[in-house]
């Protein structure tokens, strides 16, 4: 099913859904259902599970020369999202990025896709590489997630890249596309109004739904829907929600995803006794803005579970 279908069918109530990492390679399939199996009684409609582009490592020779090799560290995407719909009878949402495909490699993941009746995809630029100052783009990719996003639609219209392949004999995929939307605004972004541009162009290009970059004060995510329909973006907006629970992620967090923590977060963290401690504060800090977000009529809570599904689905019990 589509995922928003999904929020049609909910009628108003909040929904629950969660994202997962791929394994690193040479990791199972195990370590998926070890986070998954103890979230499944808060009933999902659907799952996210990441993608991660290859990265390059230079790796010396004997003869001293050093030689650029491509790796995968997180490799599985598809297989995964076909086990978690096997397994638990849940729509899998994969993500699709820009980085590290040309456009016929994404024509071809989305065939793969549709053969095995996944109807969701989350489209997203995706990071530039550790060693790239900047994103940039595959030969023959896109450069946009809306031009990601415009390939999708188009191949959901039964157009495809192959020019053999005519419209009226070519098979119509039936993807629901997610978009990424950022309530502190892209990184890259000069400013706000500047960054909604973007995502409404996401939209006008065919985006069914906006899931947001985590974020830790409320308020932001509100004047962030306020702000995308006053510029006439009227899809969902699900909010992204990870809970802070150790010492680390205090610099970590704002350093890797630009984002602001609240002082009185960062108060309660700092100033718990032991690592028990801070887990149970950020554990009542994230309960209280699923609350809240619940109550004003957020259409679903998407949690982002990083392999730690015990503060998740403490955070869940409280929740629902």
């Amino acid at each position: 099913m589509r995922v928003t279908d999904h929020f049609e069918q909910a009628k108003g109530q909040t929904l629950l859904s969660f994202e997962v990492l791929p394994p690193l390679k040479g990791g199972s399939m195990q370590a998926i259902f070890d986070t998954l199996d103890p979230l499944m009684e808060f009933k999902p409609p659907f799952i996210d599970v990441t993608y991660h582009r290859e990265e390059y490592v230079y790796k010396k020779r004997p003869s001293g020369y050093y030689e650029k090799t491509a790796i995968r560290k997180r490799p599985g995407t598809v297989g995964i999202c076909a086990a978690i719909m096997h397994r638990y009878g849940v729509d899998a949402v994969p993500h699709l990025l820009c980085g590290g495909f040309t456009k016929q490699d994404t024509e071809n993941a989305l065939i793969d896709l549709a053969f095995l009746d996944v109807q969701n995809v989350l489209a997203l630029r995706g990071d530039a590489r550790k060693f790239e100052g900047r994103f940039v783009p595959e030969k023959e990719g896109h450069h946009y997630a809306s031009d990601l996003v415009k390939q999708i639609v188009d191949m959901n219209q039964g157009h495809y890249l192959d020019e053999l392949i005519k419209d009226e004999h070519a098979s119509k995929t039936n993807f629901c596309i997610g978009v990424a939307g950022y309530p502190e605004k892209h990184f890259e972004a000069a400013n706000l109004e500047h960054d909604l541009r973007y995502v409404k162009a996401k939209v006008d290009a065919g985006a069914d739904y906006i899931v947001t970059q985590m974020f830790f004060d409320n308020q932001k995510y509100f004047d962030y829907v306020d702000a995308c329909r006053k510029v006439g973006i009227n899809v969902p907006i699900v909010p992204g929600l990870k809970p802070v629970t150790k010492l680390y992620q205090l610099n970590a967090l704002p350093r890797l995803f630009h984002v602001d923590l609240p002082d009185e977060l960062v108060c309660s963290i700092t100033k718990a006794k032991n690592a028990e401690g801070r887990i149970q504060a950020g554990i009542e800090w994230c309960v209280a803005q699923s609350k809240e977000l619940k109550e004003r009529g957020a259409p679903c809570l998407h949690y982002y579970t990083m392999g730690d599904s015990s503060t998740i689905r403490a955070i869940a019990e409280a929740v629902v």
